[in-house]
């Protein structure tokens, strides 16, 4: 067997195991019982000791150095991806990997009860427990480089946090001034009224499958924070109901299904190696974000989406797809990012960026974080956060120990741009198809010009090549004025 076997042998093993501790994880937000997560916690732990052990053993840097040059793409993409891996993972103590992964694990417990009792204090030990672990893990990974930069790395290799506060400076003004515009406008009619859950639930896996999720390969069901596990075979996602609002459920599901969709449509050639899942997340969110948002929230796809709300809920308050169109994009302050409308939603992760970089670097502790979060939030929305929970307690994303995550969303948002402006370049026709529920055309562009690829080549170099040209945020910015700008009458 040569090095090269030998290493992809080891490597398919790992990712096995990564996918089983993936599946401890989903089923503790699901289906777990409440008084199992101590337990769930030593599992966690011991999982994770066994994946550091393997992603360490001194045999893959052996291999790693016995395998010669190749001009192949997949076997240079897997060799690039595992070099990675094992550099990264031992500058990580074995005992700290392990610990980070017990403490998150009990801290998702200790975050959804506060989160439900309105109770910040009640979390804030747990937290500042979490980020003392990331404090030492992100020093431990930057070598005496910049820690939050080496943070990014899990998430978007190859951002720094310099070049995106850059780009997020550059979007701020127009960002700023299209809500100013648009706020002073009249709001449009929103959907009112109760919405069956059960009702919302099957709407949900038809909209899912509408998207081309295979549910031969994967699962909806509810979770506190909606997300998506898995990747190959079994993907899996999650979605929340709101009796007074459909939406959430609906663009939640959409939302998790470009997230599943992307790990479903990777060439199964890939199935459990480096090169057989996402990129990077800001990849991941482009999927996401573009099924959510440009196609979505589109016009021709409201005048499908109407009738079938029609049929799932009975009457509604809104007499046409136009009002449906409309109401979908009403824009308006609210607190909670994952319910933002698209014109507020970069303004909510520019604020937990500049927020998570002061904590890890010390600028600001988990004792002053509520109260640096309120004073933010009011000074860039206009309104004085309410309760913890649709304030400092609303994400998971800190509980679980992602920090260099948030402005992955955005940075997904600025590729979704990219691609939607290449796609609608490449599929003149897409509205058509939209209007009758066919998302064919897209989501066949979308699996061929980035999806099916996975982690063949750098998360850049994935969306220059889709797109044809460097990433900017430009065709988002103008995407969002032109949409809004017509909407609004701005």
């Amino acid at each position: 067997m040569s090095a090269y076997d030998a290493l992809m042998e080891y490597a398919r093993t790992t990712q096995a195991l990564a996918q089983v501790a993936g599946r401890l994880g989903w089923d503790q937000e699901t289906m777990m019982p409440r008084a199992a997560a101590p337990q769930r916690a030593e599992e966690t732990a011991a999982m994770e000791s066994v994946l550091h052990a393997r992603r360490t053993d001194p045999r893959v840097g052996e291999w790693l150095a016995a395998v010669p040059e190749d001009d192949d793409p997949v076997r240079a993409a897997n060799l690039r991806l595992i070099r990675r891996e094992y550099e990264r993972a031992r500058k990580v103590p074995a005992r700290l990997a392990a610990e980070i992964a017990r403490v998150t694990s009990m801290a998702q417990g200790v975050w959804a009860k506060a989160r439900a009792e309105d109770d910040f204090a009640a979390f804030a030990p747990t937290l500042k427990e979490v980020v003392a672990l990331k404090r030492k893990e992100g020093a431990a990974l930057a070598d005496g480089a910049d820690v939050y930069d080496a943070m990014l790395q899990d998430f978007e290799p190859g951002a720094t946090a310099a070049e995106l506060e850059a780009m997020f400076a550059r979007m701020r003004p127009r960002l700023v001034a299209l809500r100013t515009a648009v706020l002073e406008r009249p709001a449009p009619t929103a959907l009112t009224g109760t919405f069956d859950e059960g009702a919302q639930m099957r709407l949900a896996r038809h909209v899912a499958k509408t998207f081309g999720y295979d549910m031969a390969r994967g699962r909806v069901d509810k979770a506190v924070h909606p997300f998506s596990s898995g990747s190959g075979l079994d993907v899996r996602i999650t979605t929340r109901t709101n009796p007074h609002d459909p939406f959430n459920s609906l663009y939640s599901t959409i939302h998790e299904v470009g997230h599943g969709a992307y790990e479903q449509n990777i060439h199964p050639d890939h199935l459990l190696t480096p090169v057989g899942q996402g990129v990077s997340m800001g990849v991941h969110e482009s999927q996401s974000r573009i099924y959510e948002n440009q196609l979505g929230r589109s016009q021709a796809f409201a005048r499908w989406l109407y009738p079938q709300m029609q049929q799932a809920f009975g009457a509604l308050n809104l007499p046409d797809p136009e009002a449906l169109y409309a109401a979908i994009n009403r824009v308006g302050a609210g607190y909670i990012r994952t319910e933002a409308d698209e014109v507020h939603y970069n303004l909510h992760i520019l604020m937990r960026f500049d927020l998570e970089r002061d904590l890890i670097a010390r600028r600001l502790e988990v004792e002053d974080l509520e109260a640096a979060w309120n004073d933010r939030f009011e000074a860039d929305f206009g309104v004085a956060v309410d309760r913890p929970s649709n304030g400092v307690l609303q994400d998971v994303h800190w509980s679980v120990g992602l920090f260099g995550y948030f402005p992955t969303y955005t940075l997904g948002n600025v590729y979704a741009g990219c691609l939607h402006a290449a796609m609608r370049r490449a599929v003149p026709d897409l509205d058509v198809g939209l209007a009758i529920g066919d998302l064919t055309p897209a989501t066949e562009w979308l699996r061929d010009t980035v999806q099916g690829h996975g982690g063949l080549q750098t998360p850049r170099e994935t969306i220059r090549q889709a797109c044809g040209d460097a990433p900017s945020e430009a065709p988002l910015l103008d995407y969002l004025e032109q949409k809004f700008g017509g909407l609004y009458g701005v």
